[in-house]
C-alpha cells in the first residue's frame, strides 16, 4: 500500500544551498532512494511510496538538512558520505563560531575574540571595546547569527548611531533610508559573509533581521533577540541609556565601540565610556577590551593604530 507524506523543512535552512544547482542535491538524495517519488517546493517535500521507503527517505533527508544548517553547505559528495555513515569534513576547532556562506569557517581569531565568545554564554549584556580591525562587530554578528540558526532567539537587531565623521547627512542624496544606509553598510557586509543572499533577503523582508539607526529604537521592547549596537562611542549617555533599557525577556545585547574614534562634539562625553564606568561590578554585564594584538585586517593596520595612539 502506498503511503504519502509531506515533510516540512526547517525555516533555518537555506533552500538554494540545500537543493543545489539545478536541484542536483535533491536529485542525488532521490537516486539513493529509488523506491520513492518526491515533489520538492520551497520548504515542503512531498514523498510517496511504501511506508518503510518513505520513512527511510525522511531519515536521510533530515541527516542532510541538519548538516546543511550547521555548515551552510551541502554537496553531492556530502550527501553520499552522510548516507553511508561517514562524516563529511567539518573544521575541528574550539574557536569555531559558525559556518558562513559556502561553508566558510568563521571562528574567533584572537584571544579577546574568543573571550567575547565565551562571555556571551554567561552574560546578557556585553561591551566590546577596542581599535578598528580587531573583529569586535564581526564576532558579535557571528554570535547573533549562530543564536538565530540554533533557534535560541527569534530576531537579530543591528543598530548604529548616525553620527557624521566630518560630513552632514543633508548633503547625501536620496531619502532618509538612502542617507542612513551608508552608515549601516559594515553590518550588511558581515551578514553577507554568514548568510546566503536569498536567505538574508528573506530574513530582512520578514523582519527576522532588522538594521536601523539608533534613533529608531526608542519606545521598543526587544525580546527574544540578539541586539547589537555598533560604534557606540558616538552615543551620548542618554542615548545609550535609552538603548540599553530596550532589552526584553530572552534577549541579549552586545555593544561595540572604539574610544579613539569619538565623533561627538568636544563638550559631550561618550555614553559608552560612561556606561562602562557605571557597570563595572554588575553581574550579567561583562566588558571585553580589545587591543592592537587582536587586529585581523592588513598587517599595516596595527602599525597605523599604534602610530595614532603614540
Amino acid at each position: 500500500m502506498e503511503n504519502e507524506k509531506i515533510v516540512n523543512l526547517s525555516d533555518s535552512l537555506d533552500t538554494p544551498t540545500f537543493y543545489g544547482v539545478n536541484n542536483s542535491n535533491i536529485l542525488c538524495l532521490k537516486n539513493q532512494h529509488p523506491n520513492v517519488r518526491i515533489v520538492a517546493r520551497g520548504y515542503q517535500i512531498k514523498v510517496a511510496g511504501a511506508e518503510m521507503a518513505v520513512e527511510n527517505f525522511e531519515k536521510s533527508l533530515r541527516l542532510c538538512e541538519n548538516f546543511c544548517i550547521r555548515n551552510n553547505r551541502l554537496s553531492e559528495q556530502d550527501i553520499l558520505m552522510l548516507l553511508h555513515g561517514d562524516q563529511p569534513h567539518e573544521r575541528a576547532t574550539d574557536n569555531l563560531i559558525l559556518h558562513g556562506v559556502n561553508g566558510k569557517s568563521i571562528y574567533a581569531r584572537s584571544t579577546n575574540q574568543l573571550a567575547l565568545v565565551r562571555a556571551y554564554e554567561n552574560n546578557d549584556l556585553l561591551f566590546a571595546v577596542g581599535p578598528a580591525g580587531s573583529g569586535k562587530t564581526y564576532t558579535a554578528i557571528a554570535l547573533a547569527v549562530r543564536a538565530l540558526r540554533n533557534k535560541e532567539v527569534r530576531r537579530i537587531i543591528l543598530s548604529r548611531p548616525a553620527v557624521e565623521a566630518g560630513e552632514k547627512l543633508g548633503f547625501l542624496p536620496g531619502d532618509m533610508r538612502e542617507k542612513i544606509d551608508p552608515y549601516l553598510q559594515p553590518l550588511y557586509d558581515a551578514l553577507q559573509d554568514m548568510i546566503p543572499a536569498t536567505k538574508l533577503t528573506e530574513y530582512m523582508e520578514k523582519g527576522t533581521i532588522q538594521i536601523a539607526p539608533l534613533a529608531f529604537m526608542r519606545g521598543r521592547t526587544l525580546s527574544d533577540a540578539v541586539v547589537i549596537l555598533d560604534e557606540a562611542q558616538n552615543t551620548t549617555a542618554l542615548q545609550l541609556k535609552m538603548f540599553l533599557t530596550r532589552l526584553g525577556i530572552g534577549g541579549k545585547m552586545i555593544v561595540t565601540g572604539d574610544m579613539t574614534q569619538i565623533d561627538l562634539p568636544p563638550t559631550q562625553k561618550s555614553g559608552l565610556k560612561d556606561a562602562i564606568e557605571r557597570f563595572k561590578s554588575i553581574d550579567g554585564i561583562k566588558t571585553i577590551e580589545f587591543n592592537e594584538k587582536d587586529i585581523v585586517r592588513h598587517p599595516l593596520v596595527k602599525r597605523i593604530v599604534a602610530a595614532y595612539r603614540s
